[in-house]
């Protein structure tokens, strides 16, 4: 049991990134990942609402949307769970961390539409977990996600200071950034398979 939650985990970091591998949460990443204290409280935001919202849409998923037959009805529910806590989630930023608030901007209220979370939640059901599983998964989704905008935050750090062509400033040399980053985490695909024996 332990040594299955524990590849879950280290899955969810390195071999099934949200941002890297799935291609989840793409907006964010790219629009906050400029300064690592940004991207390090955005990942933190991310963290917190990943956690909770699967604490919350899993049992709603197993004892009334499944028991009801009302399955269906599932994105739906889960968008209103997510936009709830990402809504209680700003409102006590705002109130007690003005600063934070400040410098995450826009992309608070997005985390409501970031598909990363939603991926999560849904991508627990379909692949069978358990609350356990579930949540681990979840708090590993989230520090993927936190170990992709802190690398990425590094890797455009460094492109401010670089002298880049013209024609690849701005997006285009993000992007190819953004490419390399997700390429280099193809290197642990089977590494976790390989520790933990699993097929």
């Amino acid at each position: 049991m332990i040594i299955n939650l524990v590849s879950i985990f280290l899955a969810a970091i390195l071999t099934n990134n949200y941002v890297l591998q799935k291609f989840l949460g793409i907006c964010p990443f790219l629009g906050v990942s400029k300064k690592i204290d940004t991207a390090v409280s955005m990942s933190l935001a991310v963290i917190i609402v990943m956690t909770v919202a699967t604490l919350v849409t899993w049992p709603i998923q197993v004892l009334i949307l499944d028991r009801f037959g009302i399955g269906y009805l599932q994105t739906i529910v889960f968008i209103l769970i997510i936009a709830a806590l990402v809504q209680f989630i700003e409102a006590f930023m705002k109130k007690n961390m003005p600063p934070l608030y400040q410098a995450l901007g826009i992309y608070l209220p997005l985390i409501t539409t970031n598909c990363a979370v939603l991926g999560v939640t849904t991508l627990n059901i379909d692949n069978g977990y358990n609350f356990a599983e579930s949540i681990v998964n979840a708090i590993g989704s989230g520090v993927g996600y936190l170990v992709a905008m802190v690398l990425f935050a590094g890797v455009r750090g460094r492109l401010e200071s670089s002298d880049i062509p013209k024609s690849l400033r701005g997006l285009p040399i993000t992007l190819i950034a953004a490419s390399l980053v997700a390429c280099s985490f193809l290197g642990f695909g089977g590494m976790i398979d390989g520790i933990f024996g699993l097929k």
